[in-house]
């Protein structure tokens, strides 16, 4: 409440420095969760509500305004490590998405690998994930491979369990993340379409063909290609300060700047013309 208020009172100055009406920018601290209610039922004197928070305060505004709404946050993002992508720049790429922030919705969850190269990549990024204390939940085929290692000893200071059906749609905003083996390309595609909430994902590939084909397949905001997930960000993308990330299809979608704020009025001038 008192950040809020610290940056009311900062744009309020700017504003009225522009000889406007502070007030045109307001809070509704004061009235709690009815304040909140109320703006979603405020038909005809709100024109937009663009929900920032948890997966419970977005659907509950999606649920029961009465306003136009653009969904935005939840973020169950997937990187995909495929056959042909480069390990070593994976390895980085993936703690970055991962641990950089974890609380924020375009950190990576989810970790898909390529059965070919899973043997060889698998041992590596595990140890990597457990030396920043991330958590893991795991395939059968994953939990094989890392229990194996070592003599059967596994990775030391590794916690890893066996994953669960729930997992693989959970955003976990911890230092934990899914891992599963996938035997191809195309179903990583499939358990990314069907489990993704639309945010971000990410392919690492050296090949152009494996990679037009993840990004024209794989339906959701933003794609990154041999990138961190965490580049999916308003002032990453040139667009100013972020008003938040849309996970839905129209009119915004991805990173929102002030553009995706305007609307449209169209004018036409005419010296009595009538359609034929």
């Amino acid at each position: 409440k008192r950040t809020n208020a610290a940056i009311l009172q900062v744009v309020g100055s700017v504003i009225e420095g522009h000889n406007f009406d502070s007030a045109l920018v307001a809070s509704v601290d004061a009235y709690g969760r009815q304040g909140a209610t109320a703006m979603m039922q405020a038909r005809g004197y709100i024109d937009l509500l663009v929900p920032r928070g948890g997966a419970g305060l977005i659907r509950a505004v999606v649920e029961q305004s009465k306003v136009p709404v653009i969904e935005t946050g939840a973020g169950n993002v997937h990187i995909y490590v495929d056959a042909s992508g480069n390990l070593d720049e994976a390895v980085p790429i993936i703690l970055n998405a991962k641990t950089q922030r974890v609380g924020v919705c375009n950190s990576a969850e989810k970790l898909l690998v390529h059965r070919d190269v899973a043997d060889t990549f698998i041992p590596i990024i595990a140890k990597a994930l457990a030396l920043a204390n991330v958590v893991l939940r795991v395939d059968e085929s994953t939990y094989d491979i890392v229990a194996g290692l070592n003599g059967g000893n596994g990775i030391e200071g590794l916690d890893m369990q066996h994953a669960v059906e729930e997992d693989w749609d959970t955003e976990y905003l911890a230092l934990k993340m899914g891992v599963r083996i996938v035997d191809s390309m195309q179903e990583a595609i499939e358990h990314i379409n069907a489990h993704s909430t639309g945010h971000t994902e990410a392919i690492i590939s050296e090949d152009y063909s494996a990679i037009e084909e993840f990004t024209k397949s794989v339906d959701s905001a933003v794609i990154m290609v041999n990138a961190s997930t965490r580049f999916t960000d308003g002032g990453m993308f040139g667009l100013g300060a972020e008003l938040g990330i849309s996970t839905q299809k129209m009119h915004a979608r991805g990173p929102m700047g002030l553009q995706e704020l305007t609307t449209t009025k169209w004018i036409g001038y005419g010296t009595g013309q009538v359609r034929a």
